[in-house]
């Protein structure tokens, strides 16, 4: 029986001379004191680099990058973030798209049971036309009906605002932005198919909230290797969760966000989560403090500096909003690449007490893992355009009803 394996585990003879230089990439975004640690940041806890006999994470890698769950990264022998990711994603592929539930929860350990399921693949002989999963084989230029619907959505979206950007209030302020920002002027919107595109349509924005709750009731949107995926979870801040009273509201663009972590300099709760990818990103503050951006916040003006720490996070599993301002995705549904919904809730966690008892983050997991795996080789970065529902009507062919009904599947999913 092979070794069972897990993040930081190496090979016998592949430990990297310099663990910093090895960890440079991924950990450029944390705390110095963080980045000293030259260790792995697992779901909730760090993992030092752990030599193992034989050459069983090089087997592990060469059958990921065969079956197209591990596309770019190099086979050597260390089980680091992309192994990890590649392997989540093929334990959820087996889970949810082969639709056998046996393989366990998709938790980037490989046990005797994953070895199975990848035994089991490599004999099969039904799969020798057909070796590569779906999301490896799919991409951009063979891309499904939907993804392109999406995609021709973006660029009719950028002729139409282009038109009408010095009379639309929150685009005008954008253009007239004399900061360099992440957040991009409408002439720089990227639309194409190739880019990992990430949407957030806020739902019901002029409604005020009562009390300091607010719900996770928005959608997401991810555009990736020429598939869809919908999550859920919120684009606004939870005055309950914001550390002063006047709420940042990101501005409703696209912006440039990149693979980083939330939580920057808190060794007992930093994880992997989308951060600005530079200077920062525009936003509103509530300056009435209702609770709400409206037109009067946004007569207002935006923030004077750009905002660093708009990041794009883990909300649990829905049932609470995490986010100071953040957009945040919950954990416990998500719709897959066929349009299937699918339930993450028995193995997704609450909250981060929850991921010591061998919880997940459930579907947002899969959301950082695709973007992980299936960003193009040498792009660190993602584009995220934000909008709200009413922006539908503009176009012809799209009625916004999907996106509460969506909402709703995926707020139901599972609880």
């Amino acid at each position: 029986m092979a070794t069972i394996l897990k993040i930081g585990n190496v090979d016998e003879n592949a430990l990297p001379a310099d663990k910093h230089k090895f960890l440079e990439l991924y950990h450029a975004g944390m705390a110095p004191g963080l980045r000293n640690k030259a260790m792995f940041r697992d779901e909730a806890t760090w993992r030092d680099f752990e030599p193992v006999g034989g050459r069983n994470i090089q087997e592990l890698q060469r059958f990921l990058k065969k079956t197209g769950f591990m596309p770019k990264a190099a086979v050597d022998g260390v089980f680091g973030y992309a192994t990890q990711a590649a392997t989540r994603l093929f334990q959820e592929y087996i889970r949810t798209v082969e639709g056998d539930s046996g393989i366990g929860t998709p938790d980037g350990v490989v046990g005797p049971l994953t070895w199975s399921f990848i035994d089991a693949w490599q004999k099969d002989k039904a799969r020798k036309k057909a070796f590569v999963c779906d999301w490896g084989r799919i991409n951009y230029r063979k891309s499904t009906p939907e993804f392109k619907k999406w995609t021709k959505l973006l660029r009719a979206a950028k002729s139409h605002f282009s038109k009408i950007k010095s009379r639309h209030p929150i685009l005008h302020l954008v253009e007239q932005f004399d900061r360099t920002t992440d957040t991009q002027k409408v002439a720089d919107w990227d639309t194409r198919s190739k880019t990992i595109h990430l949407i957030g349509i806020r739902c019901g924005e002029d409604e005020r909230i009562t009390g300091s709750r607010r719900e996770n009731n928005d959608l997401f949107v991810l555009l990736i290797n020429g598939q869809v995926f919908k999550f859920w979870g919120s684009t606004d801040p939870s005055p309950n969760m914001a550390d002063r009273s006047d709420l940042p509201f990101l501005v409703e663009s696209q912006h440039e966000y990149r693979f980083g972590w939330h939580k920057l300099s808190h060794a007992a709760k930093i994880y992997q989560a989308l951060r600005p990818a530079g200077p920062g990103v525009l936003v509103f503050r509530d300056k009435d403090f209702d609770r709400s951006l409206t037109t009067a916040d946004v007569k207002r003006g935006l923030d004077p500096a750009p905002n660093t720490t708009i990041n794009i996070h883990w909300s649990g599993i829905g049932t609470t909003n995490f986010s100071a301002g953040c957009q945040v995705i919950a954990g416990n549904a998500y719709i897959n690449h066929q349009g299937n919904l699918i339930d993450c809730s028995h193995f997704a966690a609450r909250n981060q007490n929850d991921l010591l008892s061998r919880k997940t983050r459930g579907a947002y997991n899969l959301f950082t893992d695709l973007v992980l795996t299936y960003a193009p080789p040498g792009v660190q970065t993602i584009r995220y355009m934000l909008g709200r529902d009413e922006t539908f009507r503009n176009f012809k062919g799209w009625d916004e009803s999907f996106i509460a009904e969506d909402v709703k599947k995926l707020r139901q999913g599972g609880f």
